[in-house]
């Protein structure tokens, strides 16, 4: 671990990095004056940044640096943004406050908000396969355009969705709850630090390995929290609307293990995170930093 990490800096310097990456990546990508204000809305409202972080700190785990990673992390919040603008929609989950805010349909209508989602999507892979910034060979840059459409589409985030619609009303077992997440919140962050430590030049096959399993257990923690934070914490704490899970009938870790259990899970998956990084080589103070963040956030 690195003796010289100071957490907030870092995560300071990684989030101004991002906004003004993402601010740029929205300004080329010569949207219509309608469309780019949706884009912005989406994108430039707010959020916790986890996902680029993420990229970042597999970066810096290989021994690269901030710049290397600006592309992955860009087009990986790009993803992130329009599943969120399509999840609110009226015909999936039907929420009307994201971050604090009223949804981007709410504000300029479901048809901008879905070309909105469309065009992030686009362009986060436009990023990855045309960005000079990107500094890696065509079968790293290929890998890693293929690892995120994988991530996003029907065998990872979308696929995820149409489970979690499909399961409303109905029992999960733990195991098809766990793999539903897998696909729909977990593919997405495993894929962040992947890519984050490709984009560096420096990954070994070892330490692609390592991470990889490490980020899996994250997203897994990330979703078991944000189960308990949707029956413990409050609409202006999380600043999204609080209880709908269960008003709507979605299975969760909370409805199937109750919170103590799904507390105790939550630490059980977070100390199995730590223990994948144990003599990987890997400079882990920034990801083992993340990892506390998102299991004792309250938002």
């Amino acid at each position: 671990m690195s003796l010289d990490f100071a957490a907030p800096r870092w995560r300071a310097d990684c989030r101004a990095r991002v906004e003004l990456a993402l601010t740029r990546a929205l300004i080329l990508s010569g949207a219509p004056p309608p469309l780019a204000a949706a884009m912005r809305y989406a994108v430039l409202g707010g959020g916790k940044r986890m996902r680029p972080l993420l990229a970042y700190a597999g970066a810096r785990a290989v021994g690269g640096h901030g710049d290397a990673a600006d592309i992955a992390a860009v087009a990986v919040e790009l993803i992130h943004a329009y599943s969120l603008i399509h999840d609110d929609l009226p015909a999936m989950d039907d929420d009307l406050l994201r971050r604090g805010r009223p949804t981007c349909h709410v504000v300029f209508g479901e048809a901008q908000a879905i070309l909105a989602g469309d065009a992030l999507q686009a362009l986060a892979f436009e990023l990855l396969a045309r960005s000079p910034q990107l500094s890696v060979g065509h079968a790293t840059r290929l890998r890693m355009i293929s690892e995120l459409a994988r991530a996003a589409g029907a065998m990872g985030m979308v696929g995820g969705q149409a489970i979690d619609i499909a399961a409303t009303g109905l029992a999960l077992s733990e195991a098809e709850l766990t793999h539903m997440h897998a696909l729909k919140t977990g593919a997405l962050i495993r894929g962040s630090v992947v890519r984050g430590a490709l984009s560096t030049n420096l990954a070994s096959v070892a330490h692609l390995q390592a991470l990889e399993r490490f980020a899996a257990l994250v997203g897994l923690a990330f979703q078991i929290q944000d189960d308990i934070l949707d029956a413990t914490s409050t609409t202006a704490v999380s600043g999204k609307q609080q209880g709908k899970d269960a008003a709507h009938g979605k299975p969760t870790y909370l409805s199937l293990l109750g919170l103590a259990g799904a507390q105790a899970r939550l630490r059980a998956v977070a100390q199995a995170a730590k223990a994948t990084l144990a003599g990987a080589g890997l400079d882990a103070a920034a990801l083992l930093h993340l990892l506390e963040r998102i299991v004792h956030r309250e938002a």
